[in-house]
């Protein structure tokens, strides 16, 4: 099969991630004889530097005229200076909204191999850690009317949501529960927030017409944010919106030992979607090969999964990444305190390189 993939590698550390991830690609292609075709765009500071604009009208064609799209990651000092508008930062927005991605799934397992480097306190960590974040990426408070004051003295953000927007990710969330362990817990501030109760009482009304068979329980975020260092186990599957699910799925990424090992899924309602490691541009260590590129690798199987229907390639990624780290091989993030050498980012890369050949 022929997959046509826009890769979208971004500032900072994105560039060498994304390249890790089309080896990775390529050598599943050889093994299971599909021809995966990647095309560069710019986005975020690259194409500012390039053409005064984060996200511009080529990159966005050719995003929408491919299969799906890896990002890297966008951003970093060089452009704080630049106003909303012209932040790097607006072309990971713009491209979710133009590619109709209002759903973001983002994994934190623990791998059984990196136990110890969990910062939870070993009874808690040896339960296990396995759970989903299922967030609202187009509306909410990051899409909302705002302003700042003339004078420059206020500003605001509007908090706003739909019951249709509620309710097309709260119907991925049950989705994803009924095929995981049946348990969704849906994250609001209901006891403040008038969306948050409108979305209290669509998750609700959704669950009870046409997912009985999942158990739905509701969580204020504050209460969510603790649980999750309390005991993470207890969660399955979480629903909530965009500006929640931002800051709980960077919560849970700690708890796993890195935010360089987590992936992410960006959909809508077709096949294509966006997928980019969880972690940002790193600025201060591009161009090292310090970066860990398995998030990246990660995100590129979930590409397979989601996208394309290819879950036995996805199956053998994610294996692949597993034994590597079961043999011990470890990047500068995940290495133990005491550790006298680790790998850098393209060593990791050729270790699970040659797991994939094996």
């Amino acid at each position: 099969m022929k997959f046509n993939i826009a890769l979208v590698p971004g500032d900072g550390i994105g560039p060498e991630v994304v390249g890790a991830a089309v080896e990775v690609l390529e050598k599943v292609g050889e093994k299971f004889g599909h021809e995966f075709c990647f095309t560069t765009y710019p986005a975020g500071g690259a194409a500012i530097d390039q053409f005064g604009e984060p996200l511009p009208q080529t990159t966005i064609d050719g995003c929408l005229a491919s299969d799906s799209v890896m990002l890297g990651a966008v951003g970093g000092p060089k452009w704080d200076h630049l106003s909303g508008d012209t932040r790097p930062e607006k072309a990971l927005l713009g491209l979710r909204k133009v590619l109709g991605l209002y759903t973001n799934l983002r994994p934190a397992k623990i791998q059984p191999a990196l136990a110890d480097a969990c910062v939870l306190r070993p009874d808690i960590a040896a339960k296990g850690v396995d759970l989903l974040i299922v967030r609202e990426l187009t509306g909410g408070i990051y899409f909302g009317e705002r302003g700042l004051d003339e004078d420059g003295q206020g500003a605001f953000d509007t908090e706003r949501y739909s019951a249709a927007e509620i309710e097309r990710v709260a119907r991925r969330a049950f989705d994803a529960a009924r095929k995981r362990g049946g348990h969704l817990t849906s994250i609001d501030k209901a006891n403040v927030l008038e969306t948050s109760r409108l979305w209290r009482r669509t998750v609700h009304k959704l669950g009870e017409t046409e997912y009985p068979d999942v158990r739905l329980d509701d969580m204020l975020v504050d209460n969510a944010a603790m649980q999750l260092i309390r005991d993470p186990s207890f969660f399955d599957v979480i629903v909530t919106s965009n500006m929640f699910g931002d800051i709980l799925s960077d919560e849970a990424s700690q708890i796993t030992g890195s935010i360089g090992l987590l992936a992410s899924a960006s959909l809508g309602e077709t096949a294509r979607g966006m997928y980019e490691p969880i972690h940002g541009s790193a600025p201060d260590i591009a161009g090292k090969d310090i970066a860990n590129p398995i998030a990246t690798i990660l995100s590129a199987a979930m590409m397979l999964r989601y996208s394309f229907d290819l879950g036995e390639e996805a199956d053998f990624i994610e294996k692949a990444v597993s034994d590597v780290l079961d043999e011990g091989w470890r990047t500068k993030d995940i290495k133990s305190p005491d550790a006298e050498s680790w790998l850098s980012g393209s060593e990791m890369k050729e270790k699970i390189l040659e797991q994939l050949d094996k």
